[in-house]
């Protein structure tokens, strides 16, 4: 892992293909290196079934005092995943765009005692075709987001994040 730099941005992926996939592995190298807290996070791999992005992790890096998941590094992780939705979708979509969550909140459900998959999804139905036609439009947009935090079948945690996709930067 390389040593990031404060105020340098890290180099961007090259695009996919518009309208293939980024590959889970490459993307994950990638985000570690440039987000260097994701590569702490105990996330073991990640996945996209439709509209579902979904990371399988371990319990361990994010323990807390009573040996179940620290509520702060739990939110951390439903932060980066719903931007990892977001850059994804803009990926597949063609668009090498900044995103930024704009706004977050967390329910907590149950602890969480053991390995968990945290998925993330739009809240609305058809919020990834309106964000198409706010990219298409005005060259930036918002989505709105929902992760869920699974371990096994107990719902511990609900997240929910509002995130902004930054218009294209100008040379």
């Amino acid at each position: 892992m390389s040593e990031r730099s404060i105020g340098i941005a890290h180099p961007r992926l090259p695009l996919p293909e518009r309208g293939g996939e980024d590959a889970p592995a490459v993307f994950l190298d990638w985000l570690f290196q440039a987000i260097p807290l994701a590569g702490r996070l105990g996330i073991q791999g990640m996945e996209r079934d439709g509209d579902a992005l979904t990371w399988q992790l371990a319990l361990a890096p994010s323990l807390n005092d009573k040996g179940t998941g620290f509520g702060g590094a739990l939110a951390a992780q439903t932060t980066l995943l719903g931007w990892c939705w977001a850059t994804l979708w803009l990926r597949r979509h063609g668009y090498d765009r900044d995103v930024v969550v704009a706004e977050s909140q967390q329910r907590f459900l149950a602890p969480v005692t053991g390995d968990y998959r945290l998925i993330c999804t739009p809240q609305a139905e058809e919020a990834s075709v309106r964000l198409a036609e706010r990219m298409e439009r005005r060259g930036k947009g918002r989505i709105a987001l929902v992760q869920r935090l699974w371990c096994g079948d107990t719902l511990c945690l609900e997240a929910q994040g509002d995130y902004a996709v930054l218009p294209e930067r100008r040379a």
